[in-house]
């Protein structure tokens, strides 16, 4: 049914028609699956739109945009990785939704300034957005072509094959369809859209769809609980796909205690020109979806596949454990006047105050485990 005292929003006339195509017979649309539609049809949804929505022209900044020094730090720590492996070649080292290449090209650099002659390296880059990955691929095979590195663009992350190496997803988890489900006196009611007269309109309905994994936790009733099968699906995936080596993710999120201690409306917010929008349905195909990652469920689905944590921790803690201030040094250094310094400098510090909210979860397998 629809909920009352909510706005109205009109989608286009195209992603109107796939609310309305993909909609269970009694018109309801769960959120997850309005968020496919809305984000990632290559037609309609959000990221098949010819503007970037990174940056200042765009709807929101991703850390790779701050500096080139965060890409050097994953660069540096995967890296290290390697070493710790024993140095095996051939090796993979991948990027999974990299959208336009940003952080791409800065890791593709470094490692190449540190490839050893006889390293047999490749970079996988895995985008599903063609007009996204069309626009990487023309930017980063240069890159990785000069620095001795195979360059590939599969279609999957184990496309080929389970394989030696790292994997690296900055800012993916939070960007994946969400479900949203709502406590009640009795039980729980899934949260999606509903289309009335052509306006987009919050709905609800019981619970009827299965939840796997963990228990949904106690909420007090209006509590507004999300997380995402697709992320926790990828995690799976990485860990089939990955034969040796770790897989590092960077998102911001909590544990599940953030929606346990108090009763939530939910994290789910749509953006528009670096701006929060009041209703995540405002602006439908127009607007930027993400949601918190919950890290409880994203981790339980890593241990269930066979994964091992090598670590946990805020990413600012992370980034400095892995060198971020020497790489904001270095990049200091080479600036030509004292201007360019000062700006280096206070980017860092941009990059660990802005993104405070930031976790790292890496994985290795048995193997990996240290």
């Amino acid at each position: 049914m629809a909920e009352a005292g909510h706005a109205p929003h009109r989608p286009s006339e195209g992603l109107a028609h796939l609310i309305q195509r993909w909609s269970d017979p009694d018109g309801f649309l769960p959120f997850d699956r309005y968020w496919e539609l809305a984000q990632f049809d290559e037609e309609e949804g959000y990221y098949a739109r010819l503007r970037s929505p990174i940056g200042t022209a765009g709807d929101f900044y991703t850390a790779p945009s701050v500096g080139s020094f965060f890409g050097w730090t994953i660069a540096d720590h995967l890296f290290e990785g390697w070493v710790e492996l024993g140095r095996p070649s051939p090796f993979c080292f991948a990027e999974i939704g990299g959208g336009e290449g940003q952080l791409a090209a800065d890791v593709i650099e470094r490692l190449a300034e540190r490839r050893p002659e006889s390293a047999e390296w490749e970079f996988r880059f895995v985008e599903r957005s063609q007009r996204r990955r069309a626009r990487a691929v023309e930017r980063l095979r240069p890159i990785a072509e000069r620095g001795g590195m195979q360059f590939t663009v599969p279609e999957s992350l184990g496309e080929g094959g389970p394989f030696a190496g790292s994997v690296v997803a900055n800012e993916l988890l939070d960007a994946l369809p969400a479900r949203r489900l709502r406590r009640l006196d009795g039980g729980w009611e899934e949260l999606g859209v509903l289309l009335d007269r052509g306006e987009l309109v919050p709905g609800s309905r019981p619970l009827t769809r299965p939840v796997t994994g963990p228990p949904l936790p106690e909420l007090p009733p209006g509590a507004v609980y999300e997380f995402s099968p697709e992320a926790e699906g990828f995690v799976r995936e990485v860990a089939d796909s990955l034969l040796v080596g770790r897989a590092v993710f960077l998102d911001y999120g909590a544990l599940e205690t953030h929606w346990t201690r108090t009763a939530t409306q939910g994290t789910v917010v749509a953006l528009r020109s670096h701006a929060a929008l009041a209703d995540p349905l405002a602006e439908p195909g127009r607007s930027d979806l993400s949601s918190w990652v919950n890290f409880t469920r994203v981790r339980a689905a890593a241990q269930s596949a066979g994964m091992v944590e090598r670590l946990y921790l805020p990413q600012r803690e992370a980034l400095v454990a892995w060198g971020l201030p020497e790489r904001v040094e270095e990049l200091a250094a080479a600036g030509s006047q004292e201007a360019d310094r000062v700006r280096v400098r206070l980017q860092s510090k941009q990059l660990l105050v802005r993104f405070e909210n930031f976790q790292v979860l890496e994985l290795g397998n048995e193997r990996t485990a240290g």
